[in-house]
């Protein structure tokens, strides 16, 4: 963990890689969490939510995700995962991998609401509260600064990468018809109003990353089917 010592300041590595990259707007929610864990940690909780709640935005928006301006943290940083391609092509068929994978971004998520819970429990600038609030000492602060640090580190590194990809490295809906007849074969097509939507192009549309997940399963076991239906198929003689 980062020394907090007056002659080391604490720094957030990751998010100020984010900015360097392209997340300039950021960068007085860093300073001030990062002046907050000496000064005022109660701040550094509110800002630490902030700084993670901004950083989500601004990748849906660069990704063109739709996504509501009033949606809590926790529902913002869950359309983001959902929309960021967090292993490369070369190893998306790999369900180990991805099992591990997925395991880590639950921790993230259960992160994430330790960091609103200690905001609204310790936040300095957190609304609601009739009564005086705990005080909070910088080792605290320390813990919300860089676990916002590491998240938004991460996802924009992921977000980053995925955007200067190749282009014939991207998922696109139009290359998978088989595994999108299949989907939609298992699921009702979704009505509003007077329009229908095939299931497939939902989930493309608005999880991009368990579509991704769901489609290597799917070649996976295709695969696993055509090399058992080959090693059944009789062998003919020989003349």
């Amino acid at each position: 963990m980062a020394d907090v010592s007056p002659t080391s300041p604490f720094l957030m590595h990751g998010s100020r890689a984010a900015i360097a990259a392209g997340l300039a707007h950021i960068e007085e929610q860093v300073m001030g969490i990062e002046q907050a864990i000496s000064n005022n940690p109660g701040l550094a909780f509110d800002l630490a939510k902030t700084l993670i709640e901004s950083a989500c935005r601004t990748i849906l928006t660069e990704r063109g995700v739709a996504f509501d301006p009033d949606d809590d943290l926790p529902k913002i940083f869950k359309a983001a995962t959902n929309h960021l391609p967090f292993l490369p092509p070369s190893v998306s068929g790999e369900a180990e991998v991805r099992k591990s994978l997925m395991q880590t971004l639950s921790g993230l998520s259960t992160a994430i609401q330790g960091v609103c819970g200690l905001r609204n429990a310790c936040g300095f600038a957190s609304h609601g509260s009739d009564g005086s609030r705990p005080l909070m000492e910088g080792v605290q602060a320390l813990l919300a600064a860089e676990t916002a640090d590491a998240i938004v580190g991460f996802l924009h590194s992921v977000h980053r990468q995925d955007r200067t990809r190749p282009v014939n490295t991207q998922l696109a809906y139009e290359d998978n018809p088989e595994f999108n007849d299949s989907i939609d074969e298992l699921h009702d097509r979704v009505r509003i109003f007077e329009e229908e939507f095939d299931p497939s192009r939902i989930l493309f549309e608005m999880a991009s990353e368990p579509y991704r997940v769901y489609l290597a399963e799917f070649a996976q076991e295709s695969q696993s089917d055509g090399e058992a239906a080959g090693s059944a198929a009789p062998s003919e003689d020989v003349p």
